[in-house]
């Protein structure tokens, strides 16, 4: 895949240009859909990882505390050891923020449509 065509996935029309048809739209928000699932799945395997190498936790216990983690309930398994602590604190607060990014990744094209529609009939002053 071209550089120009991946720009274009993810590159919104100008105000002063037509509404994008409905078939291109529901392709955006697809698009958009799969990145936000890619960023979760890969902060996701950041906490699998984390958790297994700092508390030696199993692959299935890493799973589930990241996931915990990640969907704001907190950790499951008692933590015991200082690295551990620090990798599950850093991990809570980047979970955070991508629970933010992604919800901005997964909503931005509804938003773009829904402002672009009430902009339509607007004329540019420039």
């Amino acid at each position: 895949m071209r550089r120009n065509e991946i720009k274009n996935r993810f590159t919104f029309e100008h105000k002063n240009e037509p509404l994008l048809p409905r078939d291109l739209f529901v392709k955006r928000m697809f698009n958009h859909l799969l990145l936000g699932a890619i960023t979760i799945l890969f902060s996701l395997m950041i906490g699998i990882i984390g958790y297994h190498y700092f508390e030696s936790i199993g692959w299935i216990d890493s799973l589930l505390n990241a996931s915990m983690i990640l969907g704001g309930m907190g950790p499951v398994t008692e933590l015991h050891t200082d690295s551990g602590k620090i990798f599950a604190s850093m991990y809570a607060l980047f979970s955070g923020i991508i629970f933010l990014v992604t919800v901005g990744i997964i909503i931005a094209p509804a938003v773009h449509r829904f402002l672009h529609r009430l902009h339509i009939d607007e004329k540019d002053d420039n």
